[in-house]
């Protein structure tokens, strides 16, 4: 049974609206880099760049985090990130993990998927957390560095100026005071209406669905497994799809599909939600009391900008591509965004690479986003199939399905990945003789390593552990002598201000190593690398490797590094 619509499990703080001190209209200060849009998108940005040590000012024009579920699935690649910002252990203590999920065709169970999990993994493939909570537990360590990242709660963007010379000027409003900042480069995270995008008079291209979905999140106390559930033509909502998800606090999302002859403002109505939710929660056998919380419609766009640059200007997350939900691409394709953009923005910002590293952000991200459409186009023509033809073979697959094992992978909601730029311009040309490994332009897979300590002991680590906010160069070497050229080739970098770790991966324990190491107890990442004595692996701020050679040096990782942060 239904009960009245009742608050989230969940009490967000609100702040007022704030402006600096002006001079006149105008605020004195010239920011480094301005986000406009806090969600998740401007939230990692802005963490990615502090990591950098390089100031931002987020400018949101609400006065808290979100409402509603909205985002609601956080993918391995996202956590990944969320671990080299320091950020990542809320998540996996709020999040629900999952790693697969069944597809129902009326009341018959046709398809189960599993996302690639063993034991060398130290994250789930994915978890189940509100957009609202991911905001939130961004936010806190947003303000645990006031020095470096700054809020302007409550301001709304009303224009936007190109100068001639770099950088730009935004036209704000606060409350009741119009106002103006200054910046040398300028984020749009400003999501899917986005008004920066308006302003340069940009618009998104691509593909607009007709078929409309409604999202409901309801609260319900149940002990079923937390997995992706779909039903299709299901009887307690014939012709239709509904997708259902649960939530952390005994929030469950559930998302199905209106018919076409349906009036989407009629169909949100709360008379017409309750007896099709209620009809969903008897097939599945809950019985429990639930209450609705929030309800919205979703139109499904595969849209995308041409390029993510605009001279001081870029757009990432929703105000760059708008991604259809199946297969949950959206808020964690804007994540890798912002990840991306982080280091190649927070180098240039220190004067450390050229500016013109940034147009690799655009070459890779809209690559990323093309390929993000590709599979999200795929999954939104089953979920809701956009003409009578794709209908038909929807509904002959279903059919099928039951019976004949071989069609059943046409029903797999084809689940984010990590993105490889195989063609990015800053994959370094090496010697490939690797007949394995992460080529230059891939995510670096995972590993069960031990670190050894100071004190002698051995500590139980993954190679995702050996990342941080700077260039790594993996070094698979089992001498204990100090290398004297890799130490000048940090210095070197150093005065530089590039920063640069070495590693050394060995298969057994060096006690008297005195350098930095990891120690591949089962030899499995030697294997998965096909490295031997020598290999060197160069990995970019961002887990993406850069370059690979099968007997590397420090003078070749030298020249790499001043070729891409010079960009040439």
């Amino acid at each position: 049974m239904s009960r009245p619509f009742k608050p989230y499990p969940f009490s967000p703080r609100h702040y007022v609206g704030e402006v600096p001190p002006l001079v006149g209209a105008h605020d004195p200060e010239k920011r480094a880099v301005a986000i406009v849009g806090g969600g998740p998108v401007g939230l990692t940005l802005a963490l990615a760049l502090a990591r950098h040590n390089v100031r931002s000012v987020l400018i949101e024009a609400d006065d808290s985090v979100c409402t509603g579920s909205r985002a609601i699935c956080i993918s391995r690649r996202s956590l990944e990130i969320f671990k080299r910002l320091g950020v990542v252990d809320g998540f996996l203590q709020k999040g629900l993990p999952w790693t697969g999920g069944r597809s129902f065709y009326r009341d018959a169970e046709v398809f189960r998927f599993a996302m690639h999990q063993d034991d060398e993994q130290s994250l789930p493939p994915m978890i189940n957390i509100a957009q609202y909570q991911i905001e939130q537990l961004l936010l806190d360590e947003v303000e645990k560095h006031p020095d470096l990242i700054g809020i302007r709660w409550q301001t709304r963007v009303t224009g936007i100026e190109q100068k001639p010379k770099g950088g730009a000027a935004l036209v704000l409003q606060t409350g009741d005071i119009g106002w103006t900042m200054d910046a040398d480069w300028i984020v749009a995270c400003d999501g899917g209406r986005s008004t920066i995008r308006d302003a340069l008079g940009l618009k998104l291209t691509g593909t607009t669905y007709e078929g409309r979905y409604v999202i409901v999140d309801i609260e319900l106390d149940s002990a079923r497994a937390t997995e992706r559930l779909a039903y299709f033509d299901p009887p307690s909502n014939p012709g239709s799809t509904v997708l259902v998800h649960k939530q952390p606090d005994n929030v469950w999302r559930i998302d199905y599909q209106l018919r076409d002859d349906e009036d989407p403002d009629a169909a949100i109505a709360p008379e017409n939600v309750m007896p099709r939710v209620q009809s969903l929660l008897d097939s599945m056998g809950e019985t429990g009391a639930w209450s609705p919380i929030w309800i919205t419609v979703y139109k499904a766009n595969a849209l995308t900008l041409e390029r993510y640059r605009y001279g001081s200007v870029f757009f990432a997350g929703d105000a760059a591509h708008l991604v259809p939900i199946f297969g949950v691409r959206g808020a964690n394709s804007g994540i890798d965004d912002a990840d991306n953009l982080g280091w190649k923005l927070g180098c240039v910002v220190n004067g450390t690479a050229s500016p013109g590293l940034l147009d690799s952000y655009s070459d890779e991200r809209v690559f990323a986003a093309r390929e993000n459409l590709s599979y999200g186009m795929k999954s939104t023509e089953f979920m809701a199939p956009p003409s009578f033809a794709f209908d038909l073979m929807r509904t002959a697959v279903l059919g099928l399905a039951g019976k004949h094992e071989a069609v059943r992978p046409l029903i797999n909601p084809r689940q984010t990945h990590a993105i490889a730029y195989l063609n990015s311009p800053l994959n370094a040309a090496t010697d490939d003789t690797f007949s394995c490994g992460p080529k230059p332009g891939t995510v670096l897979p995972e590993c069960r390593l031990l670190r050894r300590a100071d004190d002698g002991t051995n500590t139980a680590i993954h190679l995702t552990d050996l990342l941080g906010p700077c260039f790594t160069a993996l070094r698979f070497d089992d001498k204990t002598a100090p290398d004297d050229a890799w130490l000048q080739l940090q210095r070197t970098l150093a005065d530089r201000r590039i920063k640069l770790q070495t590693v050394k991966l060995t298969k057994i324990d060096m006690p008297n190593m005195t350098c930095p190491h990891a120690i591949d107890q089962t030899g499995r990442l030697h294997e998965m690398f096909d490295a031997t004595p020598g290999t060197v692996y160069l990995i970019r701020p961002d887990g993406h490797v850069l370059a690979r050679w099968r007997n590397g040096n420090a003078q070749t990782v030298l020249h790499t590094l001043t070729a891409t942060l010079a960009c040439q």
